[in-house]
């Protein structure tokens, strides 16, 4: 499926509306004015709960199981890094006078700021990587299937996740083999066999899952995973290996959540680093 022009703005607005309602449920400093955040008007908030209605109703388990069948065969495209995040940046609605950075420029801050802290390289290009499996709405995905804050599917849903009250309209709320504290899983089985809610975390956890370290994959697969890094709600299915994990997905977030600047990057000029950052741990194509 290949997207239109206002699909495609639509998606890269959604985008932007989730990651801003992370800074205001998440900010930086937690005495930060309400007059610091993006001023929401009324439709926009409307926007971010209708967004959030769709996705609790719909991500259920055995959506999510469909959903990795049909994706992570990884057969929909072949590209080389900068191909696919150059494929990522038709996103980005030109016309548009309140986008200013495109998905190059976000991600090159990102990893740009983790650079300047003197972290291994290998922390540097999950920076540059952690958003790329956004693509999937290029690949036709419904924005609730690509980004928004995930958790796990099969088990109960926690009220630690963004609005709980929409999870009513999920199937999975009446089912007795998925509506318990545990479902089907085990106590601290950990989160290798746990199904998370379908998006872009998940997809391109499995793009990348041969080619960076442990760590770097941890970040990819569960920086959207608010409910258990910010909230905890989940350590009864986390292992101790997980635990350990999750300080370098801790380490992570405040370089996803707080390094957006209007300043862009000299994509030209920070390109050659990049391709050769790239060349040291990926393929020359990578199958997505």
């Amino acid at each position: 499926m290949k997207l239109n022009p206002k699909q495609k703005k639509e998606a890269h607005d959604m985008m932007e509306l989730w990651e801003d309602d992370l800074l205001e449920r998440y900010p930086e400093k937690p005495n930060k004015s309400k007059e610091e955040f993006r001023n929401y008007d009324n439709p926009v908030r409307d926007t971010v709960k209708e967004f959030y209605r769709m996705n609790h109703s719909y991500q259920t388990y055995d959506f999510v199981v469909e959903k990795e069948k049909e994706f992570l065969s990884l057969n929909r495209k072949e590209m080389g890094l900068w191909d696919a995040v150059e494929y990522l940046n038709t996103l980005v609605d030109d016309s548009d006078p309140d986008i200013d950075l495109d998905q190059t420029q976000h991600l090159l801050q990102t990893s740009e700021a983790i650079r300047a802290d003197g972290q291994p390289d290998w922390f540097v290009l999950t920076g540059f990587l952690h958003d790329l499996g956004k693509v999937l709405c290029l690949f036709g995905e419904p924005q609730w299937a690509v980004v928004g804050d995930t958790f796990p599917v099969g088990c109960q849903f926690s009220d630690k996740i963004v609005y709980p009250e929409f999870f009513t309209s999920n199937p999975d709320i009446n089912n007795e083999q998925y509506n318990t504290r545990l479902g089907v899983y085990k106590e601290n089985c950990g989160l290798r066999n746990v199904h998370m809610s379908w998006g872009h975390d998940e997809y391109l956890y499995h793009v990348m899952k041969d080619y960076l370290p442990e760590e770097g994959l941890y970040m990819i697969r569960y920086h959207s995973f608010y409910a258990q890094h910010r909230e905890h709600a989940y350590d009864h299915l986390m292992d101790k290996h997980d635990h350990e994990m999750f300080k370098w997905v801790n380490k992570f977030n405040p370089y996803d959540l707080y390094t957006k600047a209007p300043v862009k990057p000299n994509v030209k000029e920070l390109r050659p680093y990049y391709e050769d950052l790239a060349a040291k741990y990926l393929p020359d194509t990578i199958r997505f």
